[in-house]
């Protein structure tokens, strides 16, 4: 067995996950994913362990195993189990597990671009019963950053006197949300790169994200959760995190991250978090419990850069727009003579209305374009976008997206613009534009009569996508 005990010896004293893995192999078949999800060992290391057993292996449709011949050879290899008390407390709550598991099952497909992993459903009503036996949730303001894992529903469920947001890039996550918390679970539409509402800026006492897992991800969405909160030095914000051991320097760039921006590490709780996929870091992450410092409140805001993904346009490794492209954009915004000028991607602010303005939206996960016509109110608009955007994919999309902006812009689909793998958005401002629609970054309780109660404070360009059309001149 000198093979396995190098591959063990090679991770010291960090080994118990490949101990479990071989106990797994010795109880029955598994599949790859399954030793990874049930150990929290990195991909690579079952991988190793697999290798080092090769010739007793036994494999099966149902998976891998270690043969029965051979398996009280490795009966020198168990580790006594350490119980998990959160674990007995989720196993407790068997019907609240079994409605958690149908909504995540519901849940909208994730999506690579925007670093979708799914958290298991015991990882959910974990997260919830830890944070309502460490706070007060009765009576506080939570806000989550994203919140694809529903771990807001979980929250919601373990402790209905809490106050809780959620902030989502994700139309389709709002809408699930508002469709099955019957909107006892508020939802608010932002993109944190562009900026945090003022709505839900400085109002939370909690703060949770499970964000994208790089360096400029980590610090920007923990950025935000300092603007969150209602007091940052006696708030709190909790983050999840993972990394492959096998790669500490990971962790240590996301780590300094979050400490120069003034964030106290509480607590880190290692493998609190276990998902389905994330076969790489093993498929778990950490629990971060940070409390912010006073220099935290003054380095909080900050413009977010737009590369902040691990997959997809916009990925820290991903190249930008060729000039050739913006070019052929700016030329069709200025056509008739007007005068032109570019601006980066944002809404988040009113800016000066301007004769033509040229946008490159490339890298645009889906609600830019929309957020775009919303709060530019500039005469003419053209946007470059990806020619399979959602908005222009096909007909009804396409007559969706122009029934939204029509009280306030004209707009031409130029699909295969300037090459067929972009389009270009067209819009031109109507003589009579919707008042509403050109001062949406003012307080709907001021712009729009009887505004219902959880969107008074907000502005339109805040607003979800699915509860626009009601608020809209029709």
């Amino acid at each position: 067995m000198t093979a396995l005990d190098d591959v063990l010896a090679a991770h010291g004293a960090a080994v118990r996950p490949l101990y479990q893995v071989l106990s797994l192999l010795r109880g029955g078949s598994h599949e790859l994913a399954d030793l990874i999800r049930l150990t929290g060992a990195p991909r690579r290391s079952v991988e190793d362990v697999l290798a080092a057993l090769a010739e007793d292996l036994e494999r099966s449709p149902a998976g891998v195993r270690i043969a029965p011949h051979a398996r009280d050879a490795y009966e020198t290899y168990a580790l006594p189990e350490l119980p998990d008390p959160l674990d007995a407390a989720v196993a407790a709550r068997p019907e609240l597990l079994t409605e958690l598991t149908e909504r995540i099952a519901a849940v909208p497909p994730p999506l690579a671009a925007l670093d979708h992993v799914q958290a298991t459903p015991e990882t959910v009503l974990r997260r919830a019963l830890w944070l309502n036996a460490r706070y007060d949730l009765r009576r506080s303001e939570v806000l989550f950053l994203g919140d694809h894992d529903l771990t807001s529903l979980a929250v919601r469920a373990v402790c209905p006197q809490a106050r809780l947001t959620v902030v989502d890039l994700d139309e389709r996550v709002l809408s699930y949300l508002d469709e099955t918390s019957a909107r006892e679970v508020r939802t608010v539409h932002t993109d944190l790169r562009v900026g945090l509402p003022p709505a839900v800026t400085g109002k939370a006492d909690l703060v949770f994200s499970d964000p994208p897992y790089t360096p400029e991800g980590m610090g920007l969405f923990a950025a935000r959760a300092v603007q969150a909160l209602r007091e940052p030095t006696i708030g709190r914000i909790l983050l999840a995190y993972g990394y492959s051991p096998r790669h500490p320097a990971l962790g240590a760039q996301v780590q300094r991250a979050l400490a120069t921006l003034g964030l106290t590490f509480e607590a880190i709780l290692p493998d609190f978090n276990r998902y389905t996929g994330a076969q790489a870091i093993g498929a778990k992450a950490d629990l971060y419990v940070c409390q912010p410092t006073a220099k935290a409140k003054k380095s909080g805001v900050r413009k977010g850069n737009s590369a902040i993904y691990t997959h997809g346009p916009q990925s820290v490794e991903a190249a930008g727009t060729k000039p050739a492209l913006v070019r052929a954009v700016r030329e069709i915004a200025a056509e008739g003579g007007l005068a032109l000028e570019t601006r980066p991607v944002g809404w988040a602010t009113s800016g000066p209305e301007g004769d033509a303005i040229a946008m490159d939206l490339t890298a645009d996960p889906g609600p830019w374009l929309l957020r775009t016509l919303l709060g530019t109110n500039a005469r003419r608009l053209a946007l470059l976008l990806p020619n399979n955007h959602p908005d222009l994919i096909d007909a009804a999309a396409q007559a969706a997206l122009t029934a939204l902006v029509s009280p306030k812009y004209r707009l031409r689909l130029l699909r295969s613009t300037p090459d067929n793998r972009h389009a270009v958005v067209v819009a031109d401002l109507t003589d009579h534009p919707s008042d509403l629609l050109t001062r949406a970054h003012a307080r709907l309780a001021n712009a729009v009569l009887d505004a219902p109660p959880d969107l008074a404070d907000l502005r339109l360009v805040d607003v979800p996508r699915h509860r626009l059309a009601a608020l809209l001149p029709g």
